[in-house]
């Protein structure tokens, strides 16, 4: 007997909702840490880009144009650390994301939030972390479902 491959949000929609509470809870939390939703968002595409979700990008590029993020910036976003159009926040927070999207055990991640402490608060590198947890999860979500990617 084979199974079906299941949209795992849609055969445990509860648990589904869970998350979706808990990502509106960390976007509450991260604005109210003075992150804007287009840091929040290109956080949420980096992640996705490197975790080779085609779903949560199409939504999360749409949004990030939402929140003002022009599409050239958007363009160079892989190769961020080779361009100076990112503020130093934005590379601290996109070097936590990295950090805890490929964990590799040779990165110290100590070092990575000393460096971002220098241009983040304690609790925007909070906030940092709990939108990569939740987008690498939602990647996850996407990646075992097969979600198609939806014309926008």
């Amino acid at each position: 007997m084979s199974a079906e491959r299941p949209y795992i949000d849609k055969e445990h929609p509860e648990v589904y909702r869970a998350m979706v509470k808990a990502a509106a809870a960390s976007r509450a939390a991260a604005n109210e840490a003075g992150l804007g939703d287009d840091l929040i968002e290109m956080i949420n595409i980096r992640v996705s880009q490197i975790n080779g979700c085609p779903t949560c990008l199409s939504i999360h590029a749409a949004k990030a144009r939402k929140a003002g993020v022009e599409q050239s910036t958007l363009d160079v976003l892989p190769a961020w650390r080779e361009t100076t159009l990112f503020t130093d926040a934005q590379r601290a927070a996109f070097e936590l994301a990295e950090s805890l999207t490929v964990l590799d055990p040779t990165v110290d991640r100590q070092a990575v939030n000393a460096r971002a402490a220098a241009h983040l608060s304690t609790a925007q590198i909070s906030a940092v972390e709990w939108t990569t947890t939740l987008i690498n999860a939602f990647n996850r979500i996407s990646i075992a479902s097969g979600h198609p990617v939806v014309r926008r």
